[in-house]
């Protein structure tokens, strides 16, 4: 008897380490914000995607983001175009963090639906069990965009997203991340005004 129970003790840590080693990964949880009267105008124009004000444009990081919303863009039929140029401007703003202990919530840009709440960047991210006596990092990703007439440089359209995913998971990197995070954003563009969704992603 003794055997067996030392034997089914090493089975029970072998799943368990597994379980542990298996990379986390979170639904994008998806809030857009947009007034009916915009809808008509949001696709088929040309748009300027640039960083988000306040933000660093000089960042690396945020590269990959951009161009994933680029793509996400000109499938809802946008074409890209310069700032001169261009109809709408797409803001980009990227947070990305690691073992971040809070979500902070803030204004709404646009001013409907939810208007008196909403959230800016910023995510919370948990630490899973590690048998080894560690912690399993967490990285937490929020991608907003808000999409504007250039003109009068009145919202149309914003939408924010968060996922969160282990470190060992494909999506810490942000060239998997971005599209990812990117495709949950615009899916079924523009969405709900004010709908919280969650997308699952497949890890």
């Amino acid at each position: 008897m003794r055997v067996i129970h030392f034997a089914a003790l090493g089975l029970l840590a072998s799943a368990l380490a597994a379980c542990v080693a298996t990379p986390r990964v979170s639904p994008v949880e998806v809030t857009r914000f947009h007034a009916p009267a915009s809808l008509a105008q949001l696709g088929n124009r040309t748009v300027f995607i640039e960083t988000a004000p306040g933000e660093d444009a000089a960042a690396l990081d945020s590269a990959p983001f951009k161009a994933a919303v680029a793509n996400e863009l000109a499938q809802i039929g946008y074409r890209e175009a310069s700032r001169g140029e261009a109809d709408h401007i797409a803001q980009v703003r990227v947070a990305r963090y690691a073992d971040h202990p809070e979500r902070k919530r803030g204004p709404v840009s646009v001013g409907v639906g939810g208007g008196t709440g909403g959230y800016r960047s910023g995510l919370g991210v948990g630490v899973g069990i590690n048998l080894g006596g560690g912690q399993r990092k967490m990285i937490g990703t929020d991608l907003r965009v808000v999409i504007r007439d250039k003109q009068s440089s009145k919202v149309l359209w914003e939408g924010r997203s968060s996922m969160s995913v282990s470190d060992n998971s494909q999506f810490a990197d942000s060239a998997a991340n971005a599209p990812a995070i990117a495709d949950a954003l615009f899916r079924e563009f523009p969405g709900n005004n004010g709908e919280t969704v969650e997308v699952k992603v497949e890890n």
